[in-house]
């Protein structure tokens, strides 16, 4: 049987959400926890790959089982048996070849940024230079005229494609200090969110104009995007599903 469990992390001490040679994964402990609760060898498979130091506010993963689960009990025991920044929201049968990435219609990230010293700055990117955020947002609305976000994807990595569908891309003001970042697509490419805000704060302190964001698109070169900014300020934070993979 196949199970949907539904998470969030802090990914401050993790070598980001899957297994590495050199370092803890988020997929590894829950793995562990997993199997030892369930005597049985259990592996996940995530809605994505989060990298180091990046978090989850909601992560969907999904394993198979032999038995049939309690789920409400099963979701209680692991949140005693994780570490305090793993978190298990639900457990949620699914269709058998319902699949936690594959399946997905679309994955939303947000990315923080405070203007000042603030005493959450593990969980925003503190950049204290004046930042034109009307110029950014407009900079974000092009991305809508693309498919190709090649100039914003790590390079070498062994995805077949690099189209995407962007749905949603804005800034907010959460605060007087405090802007929020919300990029929804149907699939995003390594590291892209943040080569896309690195190159956004560079059409918001005026060293890139929108039209100069705009050729670094239609480029298909990532060296000629922004730097990426850090890891600790983006949150994956919604994954969506067709409804006809919960019918069972």
């Amino acid at each position: 049987m196949r199970y949907f469990i539904y998470l969030s992390y802090d990914g401050a001490r993790y070598h980001g959400w899957q297994i590495q040679p050199n370092g803890i994964s988020v997929q590894e402990v829950l793995n562990k926890a997993l199997s030892t609760l369930l005597r049985e060898p259990i592996e996940v498979t995530g809605a994505g790959r989060t990298d180091a130091g990046v978090n989850a506010s909601l992560m969907v993963a999904h394993f198979d089982c032999q038995q049939t689960t309690d789920n409400g009990q099963l979701t209680y025991r692991l949140n005693k048996l994780l570490p305090p920044d793993i978190v298990i929201h639900k457990i949620q049968q699914v269709k058998d070849d319902a699949h936690a990435r594959f399946s997905a219609t679309s994955r939303t990230y947000h990315y923080y940024i405070t203007t000042e010293k603030s005493p959450f700055e593990p969980y925003a990117y503190r950049f204290p230079q004046p930042l034109d955020f009307n110029k950014m947002n407009e900079a974000a609305q092009t991305l809508f005229d693309y498919i190709d976000f090649t100039s914003f994807s790590k390079l070498h990595t062994d995805v077949k494609t690099n189209n995407c569908r962007i749905i949603t891309a804005r800034w907010e003001q959460l605060s007087p200090i405090k802007w929020q970042f919300t990029i929804t697509a149907d699939r995003f490419l390594r590291n892209m969110v943040r080569a896309i805000v690195g190159t956004l704060l560079d059409v918001g302190r005026g060293v890139l104009t929108i039209e100069q964001f705009r050729e670094i698109i239609e480029k298909k070169d990532r060296c000629s995007a922004g730097t990426s900014v850090p890891g600790n300020a983006l949150f994956l934070a919604d994954v969506t599903y067709p409804e006809e993979i919960f019918d069972i």
